[in-house]
């Protein structure tokens, strides 16, 4: 058990493991139950509203995902609206649930499986990367002229649920929360184990293939064919980063002028209009963020196949960086299903989704899959076992 104010760092790769600093599990359940009772009318209720010429037109995340349902841009709406309301509401419910039991001194056997998928949805739940690209979309739009912007009643609810989300991700102690559940430890001292990979039970190798006694996933000393699946996807994802940022993300039609964009000329573009910090972050985001994933990941396998020892430090901290960095690329596909309904005044205008955002969100969930069945583990396999000062020598 780790003392207050404290941190469990990892003798070989230099990560932390634990710790209690800023944690609380009551803090964790309210902020978790606070964002699930703020979903539904950030859901539902006008986000934004804009006006040109006396014509006046409302955009909510409930309308813009209809619009493109309606319009045939059925990847980008369905998967829009999996990432951003359904997944949060499925983690959040199974979260506030295993808070709430273990808050009462309730311990049934479904605990530990509802708690394995409330922290494997985590990377897939967007509530804050939409919020965003909806803060994002407002402070371009707002810099546009003849356009008066006003912000809804649901982008109050929106930001709430998006700060909340990450509150409850900073002060959750996932440590804590399995030792709630079940012991650390279900083996013999000095007993061949194994480790499992979602809540780190050790438990007697001989467990090897069966379910994990504490959370139900199976026991695995290595992901089956990791290295292989991660690279196909990183791949295919590699594949999708030339459409996605050739191909216009969206088309925009405004007092008679016509205009296409993509990626990097919306980047020029709020450059050119003095908005320098939103021109870093999309470009950041949408361009740079995406390929530097796919390179370290590409860098990860090849050292597995390659069996290197070398800077394995560097590459298992790149294998976790890119595992929370991934989902943020979500932020430009995502920024068309407000714009669209945002953007209607009938003759006057109106806005429309391209072929590079379906690109570039499908780009995105194949390269969040690519982390998920990527295992670190075997970046180690060719680490002598008796000196891990040699590692620092190569790092």
């Amino acid at each position: 058990m780790l003392p207050r104010r404290s941190t469990a760092i990892c003798v070989r790769c230099h990560n932390p493991i634990a710790t209690t600093i800023g944690r609380s599990l009551d803090a964790a359940l309210a902020c978790s139950l606070g964002t699930l009772l703020l979903l539904l009318p950030a859901d539902v209720l006008p986000l934004l509203s804009a006006e040109i010429f006396g014509r006046r037109s409302r955009a909510s995340l409930i309308d813009g995902i209809a619009q493109l349902w309606g319009h045939e841009w059925i990847l980008l709406a369905g998967l829009s609206a999996v990432f951003v309301i359904l997944l949060p509401a499925v983690r959040l419910g199974l979260l506030s649930a295993v808070l709430g039991a273990l808050r009462l001194d309730y311990r049934p056997s479904w605990l530990g499986r509802a708690f394995r998928w409330a922290m494997w949805l985590d990377r897939w739940a967007m509530v804050d990367v939409f919020l965003v690209a909806v803060a994002a979309g407002y402070y371009y739009l707002n810099n546009i002229e003849r356009i008066a912007i006003t912000i809804e009643a649901g982008a109050v609810f929106l930001t709430g649920a998006g700060v909340l989300t990450m509150l409850s991700r900073a002060t959750l102690d996932e440590q804590t929360v399995w030792r709630a559940i079940g012991a650390d430890v279900a083996s013999a001292p000095g007993e061949p184990s194994a480790g499992c990979s979602a809540c780190g039970l050790i438990q007697p190798l001989t467990q090897a293939g069966t379910s994990c006694l504490r959370c139900g996933l199976r026991i695995r000393l290595r992901k089956p064919h990791a290295a292989g699946r991660t690279a196909a996807l990183a791949a295919a994802a590699s594949i999708l980063f030339i459409p996605a940022n050739l191909y216009p993300m969206n088309v925009s039609f405004l007092l008679g002028i016509h205009k296409t964009y993509t990626n990097f000329g919306y980047v020029l573009q709020l450059w050119s209009l003095g908005l320098w910090p939103l021109s870093v972050l999309v470009f950041w985001t949408s361009i740079v963020s995406p390929a530097l994933l796919v390179l370290s990941l590409g860098w990860c396998v090849a050292s597995v196949w390659r069996g290197s020892d070398r800077r394995l430090v560097l590459k298992t901290r790149l294998a976790r960086l890119v595992t929370e960095a991934g989902r943020w690329s979500e932020t430009s596909p995502l920024s068309v299903v407000f714009f669209v309904p945002l953007v209607d005044f009938g003759s006057l205008g109106a806005e429309s989704a391209g072929w590079g955002a379906t690109a570039f969100i499908l780009m995105s969930l194949l390269t969040i899959a690519a982390t998920v069945t990527f295992d670190p583990r075997q970046l180690w396999d060719t680490a002598p076992r008796a000196g891990i000062a040699d590692e620092a020598n190569h790092s």
